[in-house]
């Protein structure tokens, strides 16, 4: 399993570490209007998922800004989800007050099966770690990162280029 922390602190991963190559796991996450969102409901496309500990922190602020911005350029065929244990409520708030309209927010604060399908729940925290997952159109893991101190960015460049290969 790949080797976290948070605030240069050791967490322990709940789940599978998930690898390139990899069938997706399904999940059940919670959309902002409290309905039920599975792996299936985006079944055919290429799908983003952007993982934070909370919309409400500066990194996470900036991450789920970036992936709005680069989701207005991917098209119809590309779902990008930020996936957080923030309350539906919560996340709908500060995406109408952030303006965030081309990304799906998603809540796993109900059951946390995103977080032990993907092995990025935090047992310490009840959290998510930061990572970037892509899944192509056939349900298979093309892309991931697991980010080594949670407290940091991901590499954007590098997600971007792994949707790109598969819209080509």
């Amino acid at each position: 399993m790949a080797k976290i922390t948070f605030n240069d602190d050791p967490v322990t991963l709940i789940g599978q570490e998930i690898k390139v190559g990899d069938q997706a796991p399904d999940f059940k996450v919670l959309a902002n209007d409290l309905s039920e969102v599975t792996l299936k409901d985006s079944e055919g496309k290429i799908r983003l998922f952007s993982v934070i500990p909370s919309i409400d922190t500066g990194v996470c602020d900036t991450q789920t800004r970036k992936f709005n911005e680069m989701a207005a350029k991917f098209g119809e065929d590309v779902m990008v989800y930020t996936v957080s244990m923030d309350l539906p409520f919560a996340q709908t708030r500060w995406c109408g007050a952030a303006g965030i309209d081309k990304i799906q927010t998603v809540s796993d604060h109900k059951d946390a099966s995103f977080g032990k399908n993907y092995g990025v729940l935090i047992q310490e925290l009840r959290l998510l770690a930061r990572a970037i997952f892509v899944v192509n159109q056939e349900g298979k893991v093309t892309y991931v990162e697991y980010v080594p101190e949670v407290t940091t960015h991901p590499d954007y460049d590098a997600a971007l280029e792994a949707v790109k290969a598969l819209t080509k």
